[in-house]
């Protein structure tokens, strides 16, 4: 992402999350000031995946596309994980809601784990966002987080 893609990076968050902040473990990002790899056709964004680097990893705060069987999701988390072993990053991890059983499948498929279960953390994140929906994907209620990680094997020197 370039800085002339930080504003439709912001009304895409927008239109898809509610708002130009996300909740993650309890604290608000704006995923348009952070870093992203877009997949864009005919000019207008139709994937994207936003991140943010720390001493503790990568972490994805948001991964979207709106085109369904296209793999660009997919295409998106590789170009997130090869930037990750560029880094030297060893860990990316990523919380998503508990109705998002999608989600899991798709990340299980990459190699991700479900490392953790944070009870009531989504509650408590309402009272910062309260435009986090009570119910989520086939009607569950959306209480929850779940932690995913996948731990990223550096490259080999020589």
């Amino acid at each position: 992402m370039t800085d002339a893609d930080r504003e439709d990076v912001a009304q895409f968050i927008e239109r898809h999350w509610h708002s130009r902040r996300v909740m993650s473990s309890g604290k608000a990002y704006y995923p348009h000031q952070e870093e992203a790899f877009i997949e864009r056709r005919d000019g207008q964004i139709v994937g994207l995946l936003t991140f943010r680097c720390d001493e503790n990893g990568m972490e994805i705060l948001t991964l979207n596309s709106t085109l369904e069987g296209q793999r660009i999701g997919s295409s998106l988390m590789l170009a997130a994980i090869e930037q990750a072993r560029q880094r030297g990053v060893h860990r990316i991890w990523l919380t998503t809601t508990n109705d998002n059983t999608r989600v899991l499948i798709f990340y299980q498929r990459l190699g991700f784990r479900l490392i953790e279960v944070r009870l009531n953390v989504v509650d408590e994140a309402r009272k910062i966002k309260p435009e986090i929906p009570e119910i989520g994907h086939l009607g569950i209620p959306i209480h929850d987080e779940w932690v995913l990680e996948l731990s990223v094997k550096p490259y080999l020197d020589g």
